[in-house]
């Protein structure tokens, strides 16, 4: 069964979230609902996950642990995708945001502490290294798990010596599509190429993968992609707080090392806007615009100031771009710290009917501000997002702060917020990289550090009919 978005508003199945917040909530709660959702979240005994009600987890893959190749799992668990194998057998495909120049995550990476095991990483399959010849310790590792037991059955490294990847997005020919959010080069780090790519990895290799830059998706810092499984175009995320929004139409669907187009979204009538309302409001929670998109020169960018050209050549700007997911015929980004609070915006985009055709200047695409925050505990910079497979979305926090938790929230189709879990493990680390699994019964989602991977279950569809 599969509820839309638009039609589960209208449904009896949106009645199991129709309520208003409590108020029996204590006034130290850390979170705030505008809907009841799944109801109050019960204290974790291990402490490390408070859920509602009838919801467990279980620990499906953390760093350190000894994967088939020799090497460890690596840390800093960011951006991932969920792919079927078969069965009840799926491959998450994850992010791991390391980044070389810091000292600390050169020892998080696939060869371990002091870089014991860093020998057995091939360095001719890496896409780059320390300038010593050492394979940098950013990439993805390939987890298999079977829901059906429970068990973590291989993990692998699945791409090795990239910088940073953030996030990124699974493609629908089964293949993750992993972002570095960084711009170094050999000028101003410890590398010998420039980085800032986007790199593919199939879900079902078995080892490293060919660690090939796609270079015509523009060098920035990117953060994540979702792909418009109707047209194959790609539209893309940067974080940073004066960031753009992108697409990038492939000349090959499907086989992206072919090149295509990279384009910034331009809001109509309104040269280089800023979406964020920080300093003046350009728009309020529900209102549409229509975009149209600007072709960008120079997108390898070797001076890094891509987004700086496209803004002067009117591109909108959207505060801190993070995560972004495809829906039903439409897709929803994060901006993590927009808003007049800078606690963060969601909006959405439902393209044109002749997408990245010449069509769609008489039917533009249109972008809506679908969610603001008023209050952190209502919504607190949320990152990675997706969406379920009945139509909510689920938002990923990433605050900073050691008092304020992070907390995975859900998102109703009419834009209401409901707390879904809360981290309450030492250092209050972020949710990432949440997704589900494709028969909607697991909720896979990552805390960052120390690093671990959880499969969160329960009553999903509680009310839905």
């Amino acid at each position: 069964m599969h509820l839309h978005r638009r039609g589960l508003i209208a449904s009896s199945a949106a009645l199991a979230f129709s309520g208003l917040a409590r108020s029996v909530q204590a006034a130290d709660e850390t979170y705030l609902n505008e809907v009841e959702g799944y109801g109050p979240l019960k204290r974790d005994a291990n402490g490390l996950l408070d859920l509602p009600d009838g919801f467990s987890y279980r620990i499906v893959s953390q760093g350190g642990e000894t994967m088939a190749d020799g090497l460890l799992v690596p840390g800093q668990f960011d951006g991932m995708g969920c792919f079927g194998l078969g069965g009840t057998r799926v491959a998450l495909v994850r992010n791991h945001e390391l980044k070389g120049s810091s000292a600390a995550h050169r020892n998080w990476g696939p060869g371990g502490y002091n870089q014991q095991r860093i020998g057995l990483v091939d360095a001719a399959r890496a896409y780059d290294t320390y300038k010593d010849g050492r394979p940098l310790p950013g990439g993805t590792t390939t987890v298999v798990y079977d829901l059906s037991t429970g068990r973590t059955e291989r993990q692998h490294l699945s791409l090795a010596g990239t910088s940073t990847n953030c996030c990124g997005g699974p493609t629908p020919w089964g293949s993750w599509l992993s972002c570095e959010e960084t711009e170094e080069t050999p000028a101003d780090a410890d590398v010998t190429k420039p980085h800032g790519y986007v790199f593919e990895v199939p879900a079902r290799a078995q080892g490293l993968v060919d660690p090939v830059p796609l270079t015509a998706m523009g060098r920035f810092d990117h953060e994540a992609v979702c792909v418009d499984p109707r047209t194959g175009v790609i539209y893309l995320t940067e974080d940073r707080q004066d960031g753009l929004f992108y697409r990038f139409i492939p000349e090959a669907p499907g086989e992206l090392a072919k090149g295509g187009r990279l384009q910034a979204m331009v809001v109509r009538d309104r040269k280089s806007a800023d979406t964020s309302n920080h300093d003046a409001r350009l728009w309020s929670v529900g209102d549409w615009l229509d975009v149209d998109w600007i072709d960008l020169a120079e997108v390898e960018s070797p001076k890094a100031d891509l987004r700086q050209r496209g803004h002067a050549d009117g591109a909108a700007l959207v505060a801190r771009g993070e995560g972004v997911w495809w829906g039903d015929g439409e897709l929803y980004l994060t901006a993590t710290s927009g808003g007049p609070i800078q606690r963060g915006q969601i909006l959405r985009y439902v393209p044109s009917p002749d997408e990245g055709r010449p069509g769609e200047m008489r039917r533009p695409g249109r972008i809506q501000l679908f969610v603001e925050s008023t209050n952190e505990k209502t919504l607190n910079m949320g990152d990675n997002i997706t969406v379920a497979p009945w139509g909510h979305l689920i938002v990923c926090e990433d605050n900073y702060s050691a008092e304020v938790r992070n907390h995975l929230k859900g998102v109703t189709p009419d834009g209401k917020i409901y707390t879904l879990g809360r981290n309450v493990f030492q250092g209050n680390s972020e949710f990432a990289g949440a997704v589900f699994s494709p028969d909607g019964s697991t909720l896979f989602v990552n805390i960052q550090y120390p690093g671990m991977t959880l499969a969160v279950t329960g009553p999903w569809r509680a009310g839905l009919t």
